[in-house]
């Protein structure tokens, strides 16, 4: 059957083209038109094919490759079919290993402009480049795999919150017992304590009103309350500056509602916001990420335990308790800082359910529960006699602690009174009964930086025993 070019070309050069080739095969190629058309057949020798060909064909490929003989890869014992894919590849490229030649690529070079280290000095790069080494080390021998570097980048982001949190919970704490017995005597912390539990118990049964609404992120709880606690202590501090409802104003009275406002107010502050906080790692944790990085939350809320107490200790004297005050306010401010990095970095599993649900198009399964009472606690308390037993480990453990506590306060009041004695002329003199009936600015000053110690030399050793004593005692005793 005659071939037919379906496209022929009539022009003067492509005549004289295809003459051109068809002299040059030595007239043949079976036509004019040969030249211009793919073949349609294909030739495979046989098993018989001569040896000496492909002995030539390898000798032309080591010639073209120039490895002569050395692009011959041994198999690795034992490697796997990409091992020796890579070893095959790495002889054809003459022994170039291209790993290497990666690693080297990504790492930055010293004096590469486009390095941020390159415009620091070198003792300072050494220094920053060591440190990242030590912190690599460090974190490799605490946690090892269990808590990779972004799983544990996360941790600290929302470690952060829980940071100021306890930083400022500890600062107001240490003040919290001197405003009150500057303002209404230290015969009030008693009755400001069963107070404070009335005022926890309302305050704890909104925030589990506000839990139970539908639609409303557990992270949006934290804006709430901060702010409203922001709020009250920042207005606090104001008039604690105040001359007659205020600090300035040295004769106690239990009709002084500022420091009944002060103290109940920081109590519920430490019950509410502490439980808010495991609440939202709770659910945003899962059981291996959480073995591995409660430590780190622990030890961060530990340190800010530590530094609250101390920014106390070391500046009521000098700047003044109500400034001390407003900075322990200002922890409000940060925590929803933190946690609003947090949710905007690594987002919340309440916000992934959510977008999970509206992706797939079909409505979040709604789980009907039934709702606690407010009475649920005391049907509990009725029916399980280990929680009886659990109530009464904590409470007398409660009431050794409060009476031993107020016991050191009086002590704390009478003997920083006594160096700072109330003198005619002050605030705290009575003109009518020509008697002291307060404690002096000094005294109060000297009092809240004694509390301030006590608070940073208390977390400092808890500290310490949950670092190194904990593990050997449950080793030692068991659990």
């Amino acid at each position: 059957m005659s071939q037919h070019d379906p496209f022929p070309m009539q022009s003067e050069e492509a005549r004289r083209l295809a003459a051109s080739v068809h002299d040059s095969d030595g007239g043949s190629g079976g036509g004019d038109g040969d030249w211009n058309r793919m073949g349609t057949r294909t030739e495979v020798s046989g098993p018989s094919s001569d040896r000496g060909a492909d002995d030539g064909a390898g000798a032309a490929a080591e010639a073209l490759t120039g490895t002569g003989g050395k692009g011959k890869v041994k198999k690795k014992k034992g490697a796997d079919i990409y091992e020796q894919a890579e070893l095959d590849e790495q002889a054809q490229d003459g022994g170039r290993n291209y790993d290497k030649e990666e690693e080297f690529f990504e790492e930055p070079l010293v004096g590469s402009r486009g390095s941020a280290l390159s415009s620091l000095p070198a003792p300072v790069r050494y220094v920053v480049r060591a440190s990242t080494r030590l912190a690599k080390q460090l974190h490799a021998r605490m946690y090892g795999d269990s808590l990779p570097p972004a799983e544990a980048l996360r941790t600290l982001c929302l470690a952060s919150t829980l940071f100021f949190l306890i930083g400022g919970y500890w600062t107001l704490r240490s003040l919290k017992d001197p405003v009150l017995t500057a303002l209404c005597g230290v015969s009030a912390i008693p009755k400001a304590k069963m107070l404070s539990v009335f005022i926890v118990l309302g305050v704890v049964s909104i925030y589990n009103r506000l839990l139970d609404l539908e639609g409303l992120e557990r992270h949006k709880l934290f804006y709430m309350f901060g702010t409203f606690y922001f709020a009250m202590f920042a207005g606090i501090s104001v008039l604690l500056t105040h001359s007659t409802i205020g600090l300035p104003n040295q004769v106690p009275s239990y009709s002084r509602v500022l420091g009944w406002v002060s103290y109940c107010g920081i109590e519920s502050f430490g019950s509410v916001m502490v439980s808010l906080f495991w609440s939202f790692a709770n659910s945003n944790f899962n059981l291996e990420t959480a073995k591995a990085s409660y430590g780190l939350l622990v030890a961060t809320a530990q340190l800010g335990s530590i530094l609250g107490p101390t920014l106390v200790n070391q500046n009521a004297a000098k700047w003044g308790v109500p400034a001390c005050y407003f900075m322990g306010a200002m922890c409000m401010l940060l925590l929803q800082g933190t946690m609003y990095l947090y949710v905007k970095v690594y987002g919340t599993e309440e916000l992934r359910r959510k977008e999970a649900g509206i992706e797939s198009g079909a409505p979040p399964a709604k789980k009907k529960k039934a709702k606690a009472g407010v009475l649920e606690g005391l049907r509990l308390f009725a029916a399980h006699n280990y929680i009886k037993g659990i109530f009464a480990i904590s409470c007398l453990f409660m009431v050794e602690v409060t009476i031993v506590d107020y016991t050191m306060k009086v002590l704390a009041r009478d003997h920083f009174r006594g160096l700072n004695p109330c003198e005619r002329g002050m605030s705290c003199w009575d003109p009518a009964t020509d008697t002291a009936r307060g404690m002096s600015e000094n005294a109060t000053a000297e009092f809240t930086s004694f509390m301030g110690l006590f608070g940073q030399s208390t977390n400092l050793l808890s500290f310490v025993l949950s670092l190194f004593g904990t593990s050997a005692v449950i080793r030692t005793l068991g659990l």
